[in-house]
């Protein structure tokens, strides 16, 4: 992508933030409208993941409206800006259950704000879809996790990439619950395989530089870095990377790059090429059903297109999956809903095939590793319908219905 492409990804990004470009949903019956929650970062250290979510959860509720609504109303969407700040996602997640009285919220990226959500909604009874990919952990009957877990990603990534480029690893990582868990699982799967994880450092989200850790890792001398890096401050490590020239001398893999669409974009060839990663969704799956996606949504966004990644083509599918079950119950209680997404159904999405998994409520899902190569994703394997977790996830909603917790999983 030129300079100039980029530029216009940055400055399109702010023209949503600021709420300029938002989907026309004029002409709704605005006393009759079935209210749909949306809780995504639109501005804060994760808005280059947010605004694109933001912009892909419009556009489906504007398909439904163009093809009849639901029940026979139409779709409109209450969204707030919660700015990755904890505090705003406690207060609008108990405006949206209470106040706004929505049918469904969809939204959260991090594992903490969802952490501070989930259990609200939870409380109130709002059925909430969390479309993220995240650490694993989460049995609650009253969310639906769509977005990959380790069990998915890190489990078939670790094997490649050590084949690859050899057995010993050192691993970087956000600090807080997500990077933590995940640096567990690529300890494990480390492991299993053979290798060794000869290091691993944890960073917050606001830390930007990272030239002693370089050193470190140059004297560390490992096969691998594997990164589970998170956010706009952590970009920092990748370019810095590249820059003292160890881009070329040591690989990287990572779990996170890429998730929210924009670091191939915003990083040049010479910094990013090479990086390999493993997600449940890539904007080169050469299918018909991507294609026409795509298509779609630069229709829809001719001038300010969404970044396309995991986190947005999920967000599609948590939206188009609960308008088909709104559809089939015939109501928007939450209990009929709930057991036709715990039926066991497939749906055909850009990403694959979809179903979610009735003990755990997360996603079985087709599962895909690619190289990065000009800032496109060159997929290398696909593996399909790969369950949501292993053994290690302790949930099973049949038996526990009323579970409400996010265990921490033990990886011994």
């Amino acid at each position: 992508m030129t300079k100039l492409s980029r530029r216009r990804f940055l400055q399109s990004s702010a023209a949503v933030a600021a709420g300029s470009v938002a989907l026309p949903f004029a002409g709704l019956a605005q006393d009759d409208a079935i209210l749909v929650g949306g809780l995504h970062d639109l501005s804060g250290g994760l808005d280059t993941s947010g605004i694109p979510m933001s912009q892909i959860f419009e556009l489906a509720l504007k398909e439904i409206n163009d093809t009849g609504g639901l029940l026979g109303r139409q779709v409109k969407p209450v969204i707030y800006d919660p700015q990755s700040n904890m505090s705003l996602y406690s207060q609008y997640a108990t405006q949206l259950a209470l106040k706004d009285k929505v049918a469904v919220v969809h939204g959260g990226i991090t594992s903490a704000s969802r952490e501070t959500i989930r259990p609200i909604f939870h409380r109130f009874k709002t059925l909430y879809f969390y479309n993220t990919l995240y650490e694993g952990g989460v049995c609650d009957r009253n969310e639906i996790t769509l977005g990959t877990t380790p069990a998915q990603t890190v489990e078939k990534l670790i094997p490649y990439v050590m084949n690859l480029w050899g057995k010993k690893v050192y691993t970087v990582a956000a600090d807080y619950n997500y990077g933590h868990i995940t640096a567990a699982w690529f300890k494990r799967y480390v492991e299993e395989n053979g290798g060794e994880v000869v290091e691993t450092e944890f960073f917050p989200l606001d830390v930007t530089q990272f030239g002693s850790t370089i050193a470190k890792i140059q004297a560390a001398a490992p096969d691998i870095v594997l990164s589970a890096m998170v956010g706009t401050g952590h970009f920092g490590f990748y370019r810095q990377w590249a820059a003292a020239g160890m881009k070329s001398r040591i690989p990287m893999a990572s779990t996170t790059f890429g998730a929210g669409g924009s670091e191939p974009i915003i990083m040049t060839p010479e910094e990013g090429d090479g990086i390999i990663t493993s997600f449940g969704y890539y904007p080169t799956i050469d299918t018909p059903a991507n294609i026409a996606w795509k298509e779609k949504i630069a229709a829809a966004y001719p001038s300010n297109t969404p970044v396309l990644s995991e986190l947005a083509e999920v967000t599609w599918e948590g939206v188009m999956i609960w308008a088909d079950a709104v559809r089939e119950a015939g109501t928007l209680d939450r209990e009929p809903i709930l057991e036709v997404l715990e039926s066991g159904k497939t749906y055909d999405m850009p990403a694959g095939k979809v179903s979610i998994d009735p003990l755990t409520h997360h996603a079985i899902r087709d599962v895909y590793i690619a190289d990065l190569k000009d800032h496109e994703f060159i997929i290398k394997e696909k593996y399909e319908q790969v369950p949501p977790a292993d053994t290690q996830m302790v949930c099973n909603l049949e038996e526990d219905p009323d579970a409400n917790v996010h265990h921490e999983i033990s990886l011994n």
